[in-house]
């Protein structure tokens, strides 16, 4: 069964997909990247939907949803506030959350609220503290060549990170951490035009990967980790942003977790290994559902 439609929350409309073929399992709630991204490139992940409904939802302000003018609601507070009203407005009592990138800072930073019913999270190239990803992609960039390394620097500091010469030495930078197939699935190629949302990442992260200079650059949540105490799966590519040497701290600081990494992967493991992504997925949620009282 697929559905979708429009959620109400704070500020406008959301639009959500929901997939469910039947199985028993709790439902699984996907939170995308960005932030000002889109659930776009997460369609793969309706494959779950064979144990579990699935829903996928894009954040307001992003691909589907509605597009309001008002940017004070670009912060992570808003964010919390219309994730428990897509819960609510969809009935999920119980729910498990998968959070991507960006997704992951909501879903802890949701988590630390204290809701009702969460049996599990997964968190999924995590970005946890703003400060630790600056580090990480500072160490990255170092890996570059010194040519790219200096475009990156110069146009930073220029302020010209909207210029061809920046998206170029971008391009470079995502092929190596970002998603490492050679051929990318036809499916994805064909994303919507406009399903990037520039304006709220700018505004909560800046014009540049690098340097964060918007709302989240304080973020940090690692202080706040060991409240966390639901099951929990923290994975990463081997050639991720989001460094296995960091999500395995967080994960260490995480009383009831896992860790895992995706050999052949960098940040984007549900495309790059899109099969081993669903079965260490549904191994984990499946393995969360048969534990009683595991809600956070």
């Amino acid at each position: 069964m697929y559905q979708e439609g429009f959620v109400e929350v704070t500020g406008g409309r959301v639009w959500y997909q929901k997939f469910d073929n039947g199985g028993n399992g709790t439902p699984l709630i996907v939170l995308h990247g960005g932030p000002g991204s889109s659930c776009f490139s997460l369609q793969g992940l309706k494959g779950l939907s064979v144990d579990r409904p699935v829903i996928l939802y894009d954040q307001l302000g992003c691909g589907r949803s509605d597009r309001p003018k008002d940017n004070s609601l670009w912060r992570i507070e808003r964010f919390v506030e219309e994730l428990g009203q897509v819960r609510e407005a969809l009935d999920l009592k119980e729910v498990h959350i998968l959070g991507h990138s960006w997704g992951t800072t909501l879903a802890a930073a949701y988590a630390l609220t204290k809701p009702d019913g969460i049996k599990s999270i997964i968190f999924s190239s995590p970005c946890l503290s703003a400060p630790l990803w600056e580090q990480d992609q500072k160490r990255n960039l170092k890996e570059l060549p010194i040519e790219i390394q200096e475009t990156i620097k110069r146009c930073e500091e220029n302020g010209t990170t909207d210029t061809e010469e920046f998206e170029s030495a971008i391009e470079v930078f995502n092929k190596h951490f970002v998603n490492r197939l050679k051929k990318q699935p036809e499916w994805l190629e064909k994303r919507p035009a406009g399903y990037r949302n520039a304006e709220i990442y700018n505004i909560m992260w800046g014009p540049s990967e690098f340097t964060v200079l918007g709302n989240l650059k304080e973020f940090d949540c690692t202080p706040q980790l060991k409240e966390i105490t639901c099951k929990t799966l923290y994975t990463c590519g081997r050639f991720d942003e989001a460094s296995p040497l960091t999500t395995e701290y967080y994960s260490r600081l995480t009383p009831n977790s896992a860790f895992y990494v995706f050999e052949e992967s960098a940040h984007m493991a549900y495309i790059e290994e899109e099969d081993e992504y669903l079965r260490v997925m549904g191994n984990f949620l499946t393995s969360a559902d048969s534990i009683r009282d595991s809600h956070i």
